[in-house]
């Protein structure tokens, strides 16, 4: 590395030419990168989603989930097999190990579910492979005014999803919530039996109708013409008048009106809502994407009357509001760097020198992702974030060590070369140990790899450049701007020198201390609740309400609009959007859910408390009955934060599996902090099956018929204003009561009579919901917790557990939000060990010796002390992000110590070990305290400011990093050097004889 420098005074002007071709570049990548929200990333899952609109749970299992795990149980690749069969759907989850092309997984699950037959009613399935890229860039809304018809809402409809796709870099786009135009037939019963018609005769009343056939072609009055028959309905009122008998009408028997039918509803601060869903195409920009799609809307919404469409959200606000957080993180690092810089040198020169390494390596760490083919997105953006306050780091020790050089010999580029050579090995050490702490990141499993490896990536180009720029840029600019420096000799503080003399000689007492502070601080963070990711800054939100099964649709979507007036007028909301039912559109991404399930979507003002609103609409649980409603903060793309905790009992025997499930309900319901616990199981639905007798009726005779009575059924369509709409006949009879059931009448070969006669009607409750795993039924326990005491939760349940004696066959797994961030914190202190490991090795190269090292790891412990402090004092609770500021404490902490010793072992050639500790200590005190403070400087506005929502650099990481670099670098310069003399404590005592003994034969001499 000392020949870096001494290169690049050899080679001035090339050094120049490289600087700016630096920025060049890097403003030219910065204007080329892709820029995205996430890092492109698959999900190693394959999803089968099924809509059966009116089939029960069970019938959802047995006759789809079951015939589609039995397809694709042998799918190469998988690992294991999870599904749910719900009323009115059905769910396959395919997990798959990491080494597997999801896309031909994908695929090969395609082929395989085409095959399957499914009943009748039943929509085809979709197949669902996640991926990051897959991320929605757009949420649009469209409402109508009142007054248009449907057919008018559904040509602007047309035209405006036309519009849409041909926005560049629009990809796939998803419409929930719309209306289709329809003309309903509801048959009048009295009428019908006055005239003696059967229900069944309105069924073929649009039979041959709807014709257009060419006859052929004859020679007509001399001309060859074509002869064609052509037979369409086209109006409301000719329907009416249809013959369905001789001399009775459709309109003698039966209501005939136009009406809408949805599949699902949506609605936007109370009024029907479309929803569209977009996509980019694979290789487009999402911020040129979301751009173009912007201008589109603002087009569509003058030219489009009767129409209000907007934007709710789009990720090129996202990622921009990224890019200028970035920037600002950026100048505000750099102007406290240079705060910093100016009142510890006091010099404005020095100053230009040291922070001209912030532009420098910016640009050569945009360059150098450009050419790794990483996109700029929340996660790189806050690498960079994150760096910034390193980036000065060593260019301040070297500016600091050239100038302290000129203030006490005269100006050359010999001293300002052999300055540089001083702290080479130092900066160079501590910068390649915190690029070690990072790069251990691509070991980690699964999803965390592909969301950290590209932070890691960042912050590793931005420490290299850094450091080049440190080594070769820095002492350039020294030797030009610091010519003719004149200023009094600085001098390291006599009081601290005679205090880190009394620490040496008392370091015990130092030791004892930092290691009561060690356990106390670890104490305290065991005993602190691990919570899910703090939600008070929170943009969005999602509420739902859940009813019983049971619930009449009719009344769900009462008590929803119920709760979306509530909503609607609170002055902390922008916008609600609600939503109930399911769609195929959303179940294209495997969005299903419970018919009775109504959701919200709640988008905030800016500078609303998150938490005190969910606290506000938890006020309002006792409004709705049964209905159980459940508040989560939430990112409308990377979805809500869960806080729910489940409990899988597998085993055979499905008795046994009920016996365990409600033995660990009544175990956990006592546990403080348990919001609500149940099984699926507990969830149950009234079913009534008519069984048949063989020898009275054929089944499938009887579920035909009552199909057309208790169903709609299409009898066709008809064109109305230029557009085909279906004709539906509404069920001739609703039985309420199961003794209107009973009182049904079918037709058979002995004429009409009642259903008794051939069947007898039998009651069960049965669950709302299966779980199978690997085909296998299993009962879920799911348990609510307390977000902020969500590991306290997890542990407890899992004692629960525990201590349960479970039937022969029965396991129990726990899952859900505790054991996720179980896992993640797992994953997370594996690489801080694996990191700890490198930082060692890299520290034993540099030093050549096992022992010096030992003493700078003494550093990490001190962070920890810091970081809980920080988090005690702030009130917030750890998280995954704060678990990863830990992690990188790692390698910006024992930076400090490092220069430190290199120092040290420099004064070791000419000093005995105690003087080279005092001296190193008041020498390389100030770059020590100038690198912290420049670093915790940075990140303030990480405290003070708003992270983006799915970043991981948030305001608890920025806590952890402070507390624990501000603890870590006072305690270094004391607790070091301590533990230091103690791994060489024989050479220095003996060193501490040998100088007592010359001092005394001095003494003895003068004395004489």
């Amino acid at each position: 590395m000392n020949k870096l420098t001494e290169w690049s005074f050899r080679n001035r002007a090339a050094v120049i030419l490289i600087v700016v071709m630096a920025l060049v570049m890097g403003v030219i990548s910065y204007l080329k990168l892709p820029m995205e929200f996430l890092p492109e990333a698959d999900n190693p899952q394959v999803m089968v989603t099924v809509i059966g609109p009116g089939m029960d749970a069970k019938s959802m299992e047995q006759l789809v989930t079951n015939p589609l795990e039995e397809a694709v149980g042998f799918t190469k690749g998988k690992t294991d097999m999870f599904s749910t069969s719900g009323n009115g759907y059905g769910q396959v989850n395919l997990n798959f190990d990491s080494n597997t092309n999801m896309k031909e997984a994908k695929a090969e699950v395609e082929r395989t579910v085409d095959q399957v037959q499914l009943p009748q009613g039943v929509m085809k399935p979709f197949v669902i492979q996640y991926n990051t890229s897959m991320i929605p860039i757009s949420w649009i809304t469209l409402t109508f005014e009142d007054g248009l018809s449907e057919q008018e809402k559904d040509a602007k409809l047309k035209e405006i999803t036309t519009e849409l796709q041909k926005a560049e870099g629009a990809g796939q786009i998803s419409i929930s919530g719309k209306s289709t135009p329809a003309v309903h037939v509801t048959p009048l019963k009295d009428k019908l039996a006055e005239k003696g018609i059967p229900v069944q005769t309105l069924l073929s009343v649009l039979q041959g109708r709807g014709v257009s056939s060419s006859i052929g072609e004859r020679a007509i009055d001399g001309a060859s013409g074509n002869i064609n028959v052509y037979d369409e309905v086209t109006s409301i009122d000719t329907l009416r008048k249809l013959p369905i008998a001789p001399g009775v009408k459709l309109e003698d028997v039966a209501t005939v009106e136009q009406a809408k039918e949805q599949e699902s509803i949506g609605r936007m601060n109370g009024k029907d809502a479309i929803m569209f869903t977009i996509s980019k195409t694979a290789n487009a920009n999402a911020v040129t994407a979301g751009k173009n799609i912007e201008k589109t809307v603002e087009r569509l919404s003058k030219d489009v009357a009767g129409a209000e469409i907007s934007v709710l959200m789009s990720t090129s606000d996202t990622v921009v509001h990224s890019v200028n957080s970035m920037l600002r993180e950026v100048l505000l690092g750099a102007l406290f760097a240079t705060i910093i810089i100016l009142i510890f040198m006091r010099n404005w020169r020095a100053t230009l020198v040291t922070i001209v390494s912030i532009p420098l390596s910016l640009g050569i760490t945009l360059y150098l992702l450009d050419l790794s083919g990483v996109t700029l997105n929340i996660i790189t953006l806050g690498g960079v974030a994150v760096a910034v306050g390193r980036l000065v780091d060593d260019s301040i020790v070297v500016i600091e060590n050239v100038y302290r050089r000129l203030q006490k010999e005269p100006f050359s580029k010999t001293v300002i070369i052999d300055a540089t050579k001083e702290v080479a090995t130092a900066i160079t050490s501590s910068t390649l140990v915190t690029v070690a702490v990072f790069l251990p990141m691509g070991l980690l499993r699964g999803s965390l790899q592909a969301f950290l490896l590209p932070f890691a990536l960042t912050v590793a180009y931005s420490l290299l450049a850094s450091l080049l720029v440190a080594l070769t840029v820095v002492p350039l600019l020294s030797a030009f701007l610091l010519r003719g420096t004149k200023e009094k000799p600085h001098k390291g503080s006599n009081k601290f020198a005679s205090f880190i003399r009394w620490n040496l000689q008392h370091k015990w007492i130092t030791l004892v201390v930092a290691l009561v502070l060690f356990v106390g601080s670890i104490s305290a963070y065991i005993m602190m609740p691990k919570g899910a990711l703090d939600s008070s800054s929170a943009e969005n939100v999602n509420v739902s309400l859940q009813y019983p099964s049971d619930t009449p649709s009719d009344q769900v979507e009462q008590g929803g609009t119920k709760l979306e007036t509530f909503l609607t007028d609170n002055k902390s909301v922008e916008w609600v959007i609600m939503q109930l039912g399911n769609s195929a559109d959303n179940a294209k991404y495997g969005a299903v859910s419970s018919p009775t399930l109504v959701t919200y979507t709640i988008d905030l003002k800016d500078g609303v408390d998150a938490e005190k609103f969910m606290d506000e609409v938890k006020t309002q649980k006792g409004n709705f009955g049964d209905a159980e409603l459940i508040i989560n903060a939430a990112d409308l793309m990377m979805g809500g934060g869960s806080s729910q905790i489940f409990i899988d009992v597998t085993g055979d025997d499905p008795e046994k599996l009920t016996q365990a499930a409600d033995q660990l309900i009544a175990n956990i319901k006592p546990i403080k902090d348990v919001l609500k616990v149940q099984s699926n199981q507990e969830e149950k639905k009234p079913v009534y099956t008519f069984q048949v007798n063989p020898e009275q009726a054929k089944g499938q005779e009887v579920a035909m018929q009552l199909q057309s009575m208790l169903n709609p059924v299409p009898l066709g369509s008809i064109l109305v204003e230029n557009r085909e709409t279906s004709v539906v006949m509404q069920p001739v009879i609703n039985p309420n009561t199961e003794d209107e059931l009973n009182k049904l009448t079918i037709a058979t070969a002995s004429g009409i009579v009642p259903i008794t006669n051939v069947a007898k009607l039998v009651k069960t409750e049965e669950p709302s919901l299966y779980y199978h795993k690997d085909g296998k039924i299993y009962v879920r326990v799911t348990a609510d917790a307390e977000p902020s005491q969500l590991s306290v939760v997890g542990k407890e349940i899992q004692k629960a557990a525990d201590k349960l004696d479970l039937p022969d066959g029965v396991a129990l797994k726990v899952g859900g939000a505790s054991a996720d961030q179980s896992s993640d914190f797992a994953d997370i202190g594996m690489t801080a060990l694996i990191s700890i490991g490198l930082v060692y090795l890299i520290m034993v190269l540099t030093f050549k010796t096992l022992r010096a090292p030992l003493a700078i790891l003494f550093s990490l412990p001190l962070a920890a002390i810091g970081a809980v402090i920080g988090l005690l004092i702030s009130g917030v609770t750890p998280d995954f992000t704060a678990m990863f500021g830990a992690l990188m404490l790692i390698g910006i902490v024992v930076t400090n110590a490092i220069v430190l010793i290199d120092r040290v072992k420099q004064n070791e050639e000419t000093m005995t070990i105690r003087d080279a500790l005092v001296e190193a200590a008041t020498t390389r005190m100030r770059p020590i305290v100038m690198t912290a403070v420049a670093t915790i400087c940075a990140m303030l506005p990480l405290i003070f400011g708003s992270s983006e929502s799915g970043s991981i650099v948030s305001q608890s990481l920025a806590i952890v990093v402070i507390g624990g670099l501000a603890a870590a670098t006072l305690l270094t310069l004391i607790v070091v050097p301590c533990m230091y003399e103690l791994m060489f404590f024989r050479t220095s005592r003996k060193q501490r004889r040998v100088n007592a003994q010359s001092a005394q034969g001095v003494t003895t001499v003068q004395a004489q």
